[in-house]
């Protein structure tokens, strides 16, 4: 058996780095932490895919033990597989609870117009979000509601941070997803796709009910603001609606990822009705 990897191997520090938001971005990979996100990176990579890369699994000798599977399916990837010291995994992890296996995969986001290649029905548009844990769990929640995209417009949190990542549950390997500064251009790509622009805004004059289904039945995408102030109001009056989620008792609002599910969801419901109206 090889021997174990230290947090002081070249291999382990330089992973390490990756933490840094500007290590990844000169990198062009990133670190993915726990067993659920690292099965789906592993499947992502073998897609067959040139820019779809998982480049070194990281293992605890427990982990490896218990899940064989990781390692072989790893191997077969052309993935560098090494098993790892209990304080190497935890170098590797900025959580209080490591779970002793991390791989280094490149990069997911694409560019705006590859995310929205096709005929997409569904986006979802998060415009100046900061917190990556409410960005990760958007975009696990665009995921399960079938959205055929996610973008991050403006000076939007890094989908990559170990956070995002641990809070989408691996969905940011399932849904193409796009970084793009300049908001203009995002809205002027949503709507050259012949996609209505939703805007969430508590005062909307559309409520998110039954009378909007006729809305939602169409292709469209959701714009979500920051989670302190939520959408510039610039942004918001481009929009080709305003929509607000009515609020039956005495809380004042949502917070961005509850609105986020629910105006998605209102979207799947419609858009997935059968033909039968089942």
């Amino acid at each position: 058996m090889s021997e174990l990897l230290t947090e002081r191997t070249p291999r382990v520090v330089a992973a390490r780095k990756l933490l840094r938001r500007a290590a990844r971005f000169e990198a062009g990979r990133f670190l993915v932490e726990g067993l659920r996100p690292v099965r789906d990176a592993l499947t992502w990579a073998e897609a067959e895919h040139e820019k779809r890369r998982v480049h070194d699994l990281f293992l605890t000798d427990a982990v490896a033990d218990r899940y064989p599977e990781l390692g072989d399916r790893a191997e077969a990837a052309g993935v560098r597989v090494a098993r790892v010291t209990d304080k190497a995994a935890a170098a590797l992890s900025d959580t209080v609870t490591p779970q002793g296996v991390a791989a280094v995969c490149s990069t997911v986001t694409v560019g705006l117009d590859e995310a929205l290649a096709g005929d997409p029905r569904l986006v979802t548009v998060l415009v100046g979000v900061a917190d990556p844990g409410n960005a990760g769990t958007v975009v696990r929640t665009s995921d399960a509601a079938g959205a055929d995209a996610v973008v991050l417009a403006g000076e939007a949190v890094d989908p990559h941070n170990g956070k995002c990542v641990r809070a989408s549950m691996g969905s940011l390997f399932h849904v193409p997803l796009a970084v793009h500064r300049d908001v203009d251009e995002v809205l002027d790509a949503l709507r050259a796709r012949g996609l209505t622009v939703l805007a969430t805004a508590g005062d909307g004059d559309t409520v998110l009910d039954a009378t909007a289904d006729a809305l939602l039945a169409g292709p469209t995408a959701w714009l979500f603001g920051n989670e302190a102030h939520g959408l510039d109001d610039a942004v918001a009056r481009r929009a080709d609606r305003r929509v607000r989620v009515p609020i039956h008792g005495w809380a004042e609002s949502l917070n961005l990822a509850t609105a986020a599910a629910v105006c998605l969801y209102a979207s799947a419901r419609v858009q997935h009705v059968r033909p039968d109206g089942a």
